[in-house]
Parts: structure tokens; sequence; C-alpha cells
């Protein structure tokens, strides 16, 4: 009988794994592994969005093709917060994991609710953890330590092992005054780095940026100063999940006498998940669409999903004249309370210039004298501070392009952290003890929601609508007799390749290159529907090349009478 074979890459009992598959060398799509003794621990499953780059792709996630061989081993799910490109891809890949999923009770609530409303096989397992809650999964132990971010229960992660501690920070900054939620807990941090960290996996974001990232409350204060000058409808667009920025804009509206709507369906359902925690006691106060479409321009603030330029977001119906409850109109007021997410500055401009032509102001926080805009992620200052405090012996950036990662390494070295490393997505990285070094690569990619499909996203579909999109397509039909004579000309179709007023002639002559060929063959091979094809498709792609200097995706269908 034969040996089951051993896993290459079963986690060792001596030392503690770190596997990047998504969030290293790019912003979006977090999924971290964390392997030992034989056992992996899953740190966030999310996502990124898709841009012009993938025609017909919304929704981009990390390939689990790896970790979903060795499901047996994997322990649990722990999410560190409740951002989509951290717990975005759950609802599409657990069903190929089956195991429990841990998180405080903000976070639970978000991915139970995104869960109801999709058809999801199986029976997940959501335990709830208290916010600075500790528990343990196989080698692991983990604990929950709160910070500050743009979302409530944000947490880093120390993952306790019989090899070493590792601190995965998640994402967070340093607020004194986040408005929602606790402040980061500094003496914890301070705690783990007498107890001793052997590695910190580190968020990179703002790495590039110089200073302090600014609190929640300096927004409320700006929010305050802005309104005041502003005469009939504001419309303050934020994240969906950020309910400080909410309450913000609930304190400035009250303070000049006005109401507010939540306008967008993520909106409500965070808000409603935020109030059940006990975040938002203002939540009742707020109008709902209906209600806030009668009331006075200058006397209503809408809050409204749609920052980053999202289609289908209430925002961009707005813009257009499309919502089916509210109007902008010329005199109105959309203030940008968010940064541009890389990739979405087109998106976000086509909003804009759309608001713009309706004769709506409209305001960013780079053309703003007051603060209207915190960043949820920490800047040079405090990474510099949490390094002071942790003093891990190796720092491992991610969640950051490679130009963050890198300033994100020099400055840990300029911390006195003896090591760093730079992952990229694939690597097993030895974290300690001892060297730290890759060991290895896994196969890895990205799979993309195409409608209702998972495919690759080097898949034939994606692949040829790129091209599609790019080159046109051209379809050819060629008839011909069991023998392989040719009974008609080849009959085409050309699409977003030439002008209309080109189309006879350029179908004619294309036909007329791919009848030559098929005369050209040897009678036998003729006879072969395969053979006919490769030679059609190789006549009709050179045609169009020498002609008008394109390579379409090509199709030819062989009818035989």
């Amino acid at each position: 009988m034969n040996k089951p074979r051993k896993d290459m890459y079963r986690p060792p009992d001596d030392a503690v794994w770190f596997l990047p598959l998504g969030g290293s060398g790019e912003i979006g799509m977090n999924l971290n592994l964390y392997g030992t003794k034989g056992k992996w621990l899953m740190v966030d499953c999310g996502v990124t969005f898709g841009d012009e780059s993938t025609p017909g792709i919304e929704v981009i996630m990390p390939d689990i093709g790896f970790i979903a061989e060795r499901k047996h081993d994997l322990v649990a799910i722990v999410i560190t917060h409740g951002h989509e490109d951290h717990i975005g891809a759950l609802e599409h890949l657990w069903g190929q994991l089956q195991c429990p999923i841990y998180a405080t009770p903000f976070t639970a609530n978000l991915i139970r609710t995104k869960i109801a409303e999709r058809n999801i096989p199986g029976k997940i397992r959501i335990i709830e953890i208290p916010l600075g809650g500790k528990f343990s999964l196989g080698p692991f132990s983990v604990e929950f330590i709160s910070v500050t971010h743009s979302v409530p229960e944000s947490n880093m992660l120390a993952i306790a092992t019989p090899n070493g501690t590792v601190l995965h920070t998640g994402d967070w900054k340093f607020d004194p005054e986040p408005l929602v939620g606790k402040v980061t807990d500094e003496e914890r941090l301070r705690e783990l780095g007498r107890e001793g960290v052997m590695a910190m996996i580190g968020d990179s974001t703002n790495a590039l940026v110089a200073g302090h990232t600014a609190s929640e409350a300096d927004v409320q204060k700006g929010f305050k100063e802005l309104f005041g000058g502003l005469p009939q409808r504001i419309v303050v667009t934020c994240f969906a999940s950020n309910i400080a920025r909410v309450k913000s804009a609930v304190a400035a509206a009250r303070h000049h006498h006005r109401e507010v709507g939540l306008v967008g369906r993520s909106l409500w359902r965070n808000t409603e998940i935020a109030e059940e925690c006990g975040y938002l006691p203002e939540f009742p106060m707020l109008l709902s669409e209906h209600d806030a479409g009668f009331m006075p321009r200058h006397k209503v603030v809408y809050v409204c999903t749609g920052s980053q330029g999202e289609v289908r977001s209430a925002l961009a119906r707005l813009a257009v004249g499309d919502h089916a409850e509210l109007v902008l109109e010329k005199g109105d007021t959309v203030v940008f309370s968010s940064r541009d997410i890389p990739g979405n500055e087109k998106a976000i401009g086509r909003v804009q210039n759309a608001l713009i032509e309706l004769g709506v102001q409209v305001i960013t926080a780079d053309q703003c004298e007051s603060i209207i805009h915190a960043s949820g992620h920490a800047c040079r200052d405090e990474l510099a501070q949490l390094y002071q405090w942790v003093r891990p012996n190796l720092a491992v950036p991610v969640h950051g392009e490679i130009r963050h990662q890198t300033e994100h390494a020099a400055l840990a070295k300029s911390c006195q952290v003896p090591n760093t490393i730079i992952p990229s997505n694939g690597q097993i990285i030895r974290l300690g003890p001892g060297i730290a070094e890759v060991v290895g690569e896994v196969p890895y990619g990205q799979w993309g929601l195409d409608g209702r499909a998972l495919r690759p996203l080097g898949h034939r579909t994606v692949k040829d609508r790129k091209k599609i999109g790019i080159s046109g397509a051209a379809v050819a039909t060629v008839v011909l007799d069991k023998g392989g004579r040719l009974l008609k000309e080849p009959q085409l179709s050309l699409l977003g390749i030439v002008d209309d007023h080109e189309m006879k002639s350029i179908c004619g002559e294309a036909a007329a290159a791919i009848a030559d060929a098929i005369e050209n063959m040897q009678k036998s091979a003729r006879a072969d529907d395969q053979a006919v094809i490769k030679t059609s498709g190789q006549a009709l792609r050179r045609f169009l090349n020498e002609r008008q200097g394109k390579k379409p995706t090509t199709e030819v269908h062989v009818v035989r009478i």
C-alpha cells in the first residue's frame, strides 16, 4: 500500500511561518496565513475592486487554492475589523474552507448581515470575542488588542505560539479622540514589547506620509466650521463603514439646526448594526431617504455612499438625476469626506464632473481649509512610536504597494529593528526563532466575480473580454460541402474594428482572403473542420493585421452541407 505523500508545505514544529496570499505588494485584498506545528491560522479574507483593466469584474479576491487543499489543517479565520478589504471575500470563499470565524461583535454582525444576503452552502460558525478577548486555536493563542481606525472595533492581533509571539497590526492609527469606540490600548502594546515580540506584520498604507494622522474630533470641528457657510443642501459622502464620520456629520448638522438623512443601503445597514452595538445613539433621529426629500434645502444634511465614484452608489445616481427619492440642485454642496483610493481617480472624477454640471459645489479634503477627512491609517510618526513600544526582532511590511513597503522597512530600520523582510504574495517567510528568511513559494493568484461566477483573472473568458475591448472581434462563417468545397463566400461580422462605411468592402476583402486560404489547402485537410478553422482564422487575423493594424479576437464557424 502506498504511503500518504508528505506535504512539503507543512508548517514546522520548531518555527513560525508567514504566508500572504493577498495584500502584500498591493492595497486591499488582505489574506494572511500563519503556520506552526502542522497547523495554519488565517487572518482576514478581503477583496479589492475591479477597474478598467478588468471589464465585467467588479470584485477581486485572492486565489485560496493552496489553503483550500489543506483546510483540514486550517484552525480558523480571525478577522481584525469590518472593512471590505478584510472581510469582503468571506461570502465568496468560505464554502471552500468550512472553518470557524472569530471576530468582535460589530464585525461579527457585519459578516452575518453580508452572509444572510447570499445563499451560502453549509452553516457558518461565527464566534464573537469581546474587546480585548483571548482564545486558543490549536498551537495558536490569539489576543485582540483594541486600536483606533475608521471603523469600530478594529484590532491588532497578538498571536502567541510555542515558538514565539507575532503582532499582526491590521489597520490602525493613534487617535486620542476617536468619537466611536476605544482608543488604542497603549499599555498592552508596551507590555508586549517587554514580553518580547518575534515579528511585527504591519500596515504600510501611510508609510510615505510624514507626521501624525488627524483625529476624528478634528473632522467634527471642521464640519462645524464648514457647514455654517453653506446655504443650501449639504451632502457628505464617506465610506459606509465610517460610523465616526456619520456621528461627526450629525453633530455638525445639529450645531447648525439641520436634520440628517442617510442615503445608501450599505450605510443604513452599517449604522443599524452600530446602533445595536451601542456606537450610534443618534440613530433614531436619522431621516429616511423619503423623509429627507421633504426637508427644506437649508435645513438638511445628507450622508451618502459613493465617495469612490462607484457606479451604482447613491451619490452617482444623485449626480445624474437618477435617484428615486432625492434630487440635487444648483447651489447645493457635496463634501467628499474621504481620500481617493488609487485606481478610483477616474470614477471619482466622473461623478464630480457630473455634479458640477448640475451647478453643485464640490468640496474635497485637498481644497478645504477645515479638516474634513482623517485617514484611518498610521503615518510615519505613529509607526515610529509603535516600533519604540513593541521593539520586534523582525518587521514585515504588508498592506501596501512595494513603494509603501520599502519605505516602511527603512523606517523600521531607523527605529533600530534588527531585521526586515519585504514580502510578496505567495512567499513563505520563516519569522523565527533565529534566522528570518524566505523559505519557499506557493502558487497564488486572483479570482474575479464575473456576474455570478468566480473565475481566475487569467481565465480565457476574461482575457478575451479585455482583448475585445482593445482590438475588437471578428466572426467568420464558412459553408462547405462534405468534401471541403466552398459553397458560398465566407460571411463576416466585425465588431469594433472598422466604421460602418468601410464595413462592406473590408468584409468582402477578408472573405476573399479566407476563401483563398481554404482553396490552397490539401483536399484531405479541407474535410477536417479543425484544420479549416485554423487556416481560416490565420488568414483572417493576417488580413486584419496587414490592412487595419489590428489583432482582434477571432472566431470561425464551419457549416457542412
